[in-house]
């Protein structure tokens, strides 16, 4: 029976997540399996890979033959190193504790690399973070800028309006007193013409001027008394001239 290590599809839609494991080659992508050998996620940065080591490395012994996604796995995990060192075992070029030092040196440097590439990711996203702050307070302070810009805009513009309007006001007080004048004129009421306030004033005159009847009458007499008292002689004088 022909035995393969492949991966197995599990997740969801746009993430998948997938299961390492060894399986008959007759059978389905996502069907039965032999034995599960690990798991791969390529959702994370970089991806997660499981791989039971010694477990691929027995099938690899029986024989499976694994797909090329499934090969860069393993490659990745050492898996196809420590088989390679076990056949040298096997023949007798390496002893156990050269191909383990060999192993685990390996081990080490890889997990260097992946450490180096974990902390040179983690950079990128700080700065990626701290470029867009930076571009976020850029944009702000621009946008303060113009507003402010755009007040004290508004504000010299409404005070050339009011110093317009006052060197209007002052170039023109004429204009305001014909404008009250009419309004003055209008709240009195209008007076009589020349001719009809002397016809008025006329007949009081003459009222107040010319004497009444009774008065003359009594002038009349007063002047005649005198008069009469003048031209008659008395009783007395009489008797004088008759006996002179």
């Amino acid at each position: 029976m022909p035995v393969k290590i492949r991966l197995q599809r599990h997740g969801k839609k746009g993430k998948p997540f997938y299961w390492i494991v060894a399986a008959d080659a007759r059978s389905k992508r996502d069907g039965r399996y032999l034995e599960k050998l690990g798991t791969y996620n390529p959702n994370t940065n970089p991806a997660t890979v499981e791989i039971q080591i010694d477990n691929a490395i027995d099938w690899l012994e029986k024989g499976a033959q694994p797909t090329d996604t499934a090969r860069t796995l393993l490659s990745y995990k050492g898996v196809l190193l420590k088989h390679h060192l076990n056949g040298g075992i096997r023949k007798g070029a390496l002893t156990e504790e050269q191909a383990e030092k060999k192993f685990t040196a390996w081990l080490e440097e890889k997990e260097a690399k992946i450490q180096a590439k974990k902390e040179g990711l983690t950079k990128q996203e700080q700065d990626a973070k701290a470029k867009r702050l930076s571009d976020e307070k850029a944009v702000s302070e621009k946008r303060l800028a113009e507003a402010e810009a755009a007040a004290a805009e508004a504000e010299a513009n409404e005070a050339s309006t009011e110093e317009t309007a006052e060197s209007a006001e002052e170039a023109t007080p004429g204009a305001a007193a014909e404008q009250e004048a009419p309004e003055a004129v209008a709240g009195e009421a209008p007076s009589d013409t020349p001719a009809e306030a002397e016809a008025e004033a006329a007949p009081e005159a003459v009222t107040e001027e010319a004497p009444s009847e009774a008065a003359v009458e009594e002038t009349a007499a007063d002047t005649e008394a005198p008069a009469a008292e003048a031209e008659a002689p008395t009783s007395e004088e009489t008797s004088e001239e008759e006996e002179a």
